[in-house]
């Protein structure tokens, strides 16, 4: 591929370490890739070099990722870009705080580099094509989901079920990514198939993170619909799992499993982002 039509990749990571290592992997992969060890740095980067993706460490020496990602999403020469931010927390709360800022994606150190390499795959793809639907899924995602919750939010007669697949990563970990894929495309036809058994057609599905999922519903649908998937997602789970390992995760406290979220009412609320978020942070009701 010429240098011209090489995808350009920013690398923001304190560690040279660890931004070395990216380096010099992405430009095997056929990637342009700059790399800036400091926030303030990273900015200046994203706006001489014009990048087609970011990826952005949380912490840094002098501005966190949070505020270059601030930054980068309030300059209309840089706020398309698509950003994966990596944090070493798995605290819900950085997922939080990236879905704010508009982070397209994220992934806990320590990471499989082969696990990052298909992340930027994906989202350099969505850019490329103007897709608006998961990779994985085929569901909408993204300004879709948006366009949807800005319809609906606010106004009588829609309530909202949020589906979120839990411990994904522990299991993509033991049994790869093709396996983790294949238990999001079975749970989005699943949820699709029990869909059509109580809502209309015009009703809605897409996700808000590639793991959690949102139905818009009529509220009078929403009771049945999340018992009966509660249900046969309880039921499903262990078949993931090949039969020799299915006795053992069962007892194990990060097997996969999913959490149901009803939402009766979509008139208090009034903004997709922080709907959202709020979504990721809220407990399970019955």
């Amino acid at each position: 591929m010429s240098e011209e039509n090489k995808a350009k990749i920013l690398i923001v990571e304190d560690d040279p370490d660890v931004a070395e290592m990216l380096t010099a992997y992405f430009r095997t992969q056929d990637y342009e890739v700059f790399a800036a060890n400091w926030g303030e740095d990273g900015v200046r980067s994203a706006l001489q070099n014009s990048p087609n993706l970011v990826i952005l460490d949380i912490r840094l020496p002098d501005i966190d990722g949070y505020e270059v990602a601030r930054r980068l999403r309030t300059d209309r020469r840089t706020a398309e870009i698509p950003i994966i931010f990596l944090t070493e927390k798995r605290d819900r709360a950085d997922r939080l705080q990236g879905l704010e800022l508009g982070a397209d994606d994220y992934i806990t150190k320590p990471f499989d580099v082969q696990e990052l390499r298909l992340r930027v795959r994906n989202a350099l793809k969505r850019v490329s094509q103007g897709s608006l639907t998961n990779p994985v899924t085929g569901l909408p995602e993204g300004a879709l989901v948006d366009e949807k919750l800005s319809e609906v939010l606010g106004a009588e007669g829609s309530a909202a079920l949020y589906i979120s697949i839990l411990n994904m990563s522990a299991f993509r970990e033991a049994y790869g990514f093709v396996a983790s894929d294949d238990v999001l495309r079975a749970v989005s036809l699943m949820i699709v198939n029990t869909m059509r058994e109580f809502s209309r057609p015009e009703d809605f599905l897409g996700h808000i993170t590639p793991t959690d999922f949102i139905l818009i519903v009529p509220p009078a649908n929403l009771a049945a619909l999340s018992d009966k998937l509660r249900s046969r997602l309880e039921q499903s789970v262990e078949y993931f799992y090949p039969i020799r390992d299915r006795e053992s995760a069962a007892k194990q406290p990060n097997r996969l499993s999913a959490k149901l979220t009803n939402v009766s009412s979509l008139k208090t609320y009034t903004d997709p982002t922080s709907f959202k978020a709020n979504a990721l942070g809220v407990k399970i009701t019955k």
